[in-house]
């Protein structure tokens, strides 16, 4: 009977550690009136910082980020880029991770920033 349930325990935990997108700094879809100094995202399990990546795009498709994404040393669930100043505008965040379990994730989202 034990033996029935063991792929059941060795698969719930690899299903948990996929990292998922939870949180956006700037929040994704709002308008902020300063430029921030970093983009940051959160997910939801460790990420692989050497297969994670992040880059800002302005209106026009041109990259704007200083090209330093990296996961953070003391929570490998932040990701993040710098950013110069950036003018009023909307910007793009594409975003691509691997998580520890080997899963890639990937998705975008635009912040604002208004006068």
């Amino acid at each position: 009977m034990a033996l029935a349930f063991a792929p059941v325990l060795v698969w719930v935990p690899l299903a948990a550690a996929h990292a998922s997108l939870v949180r956006t700094m700037p929040d994704a879809g709002s308008a902020v009136r300063e430029s921030p100094a970093k983009v940051r995202l959160s997910f939801s399990g460790p990420l692989e910082p050497a297969f994670s990546t992040v880059e800002v795009l302005d209106g026009s498709g041109k990259r704007v980020d200083k090209g330093d994404p990296q996961v953070d040393g003391n929570d490998r669930q932040l990701l993040q880029v710098s950013v110069p100043h950036l003018p009023v505008g909307t910007y793009r965040v594409m975003w691509r991770v691997l998580s520890v379990d080997r899963h890639v994730a990937k998705g975008d989202f635009t912040f604002n920033i208004a006068p």
